[in-house]
C-alpha cells in the first residue's frame, strides 16, 4: 500500500502547526498487526510527554487488560488530538456502511 499523509513531525519544532506532506509507504501484514479494541483508555502525563495504556474489559469482571502502551511527547500529543479531532468532524453522520444519515 501506498499512501500521501500528511505526518505529523517531531522534527519540525519551529512551528509546530506546519505539517509535512511525505510519500510513505506503509508495510502492513495483518496476520501479525491485529487491530487490538479497546473500551478503555488510562491517561498519564507530566511535563515531558503522555502515556496511554489502552485496555480491554475482561468479561463481566471489573478488571482491564492492557492490550498497549503508547507513549509521546506533548507536541506530538497534541497534533494527534488536532488531527483524530478533524477526522471525528469530517466522518461526524456516517453510519458504519459509508452512508451519511
Amino acid at each position: 500500500m501506498c499512501y500521501n499523509e500528511t505526518l505529523m513531525d517531531e522534527k519540525n519544532k519551529k512551528n509546530p502547526h506546519q505539517h509535512l506532506q511525505h510519500d510513505v509507504q506503509i508495510n502492513l501484514n495483518p496476520d501479525t498487526t491485529p487491530i487490538l479494541y479497546t473500551d478503555s483508555i488510562l491517561m498519564n502525563t507530566n511535563e515531558d510527554g503522555v502515556i496511554l495504556d489502552v485496555a480491554q474489559k475482561v468479561g463481566p469482571t471489573k478488571q482491564l487488560k492492557i492490550v498497549s502502551r503508547i507513549g509521546m511527547s506533548r507536541i506530538h500529543a497534541k497534533k494527534f488530538v488536532k488531527k483524530l479531532s478533524e477526522l471525528l468532524a469530517l466522518t461526524e453522520g456516517n453510519s458504519a456502511t459509508g452512508n451519511k444519515n
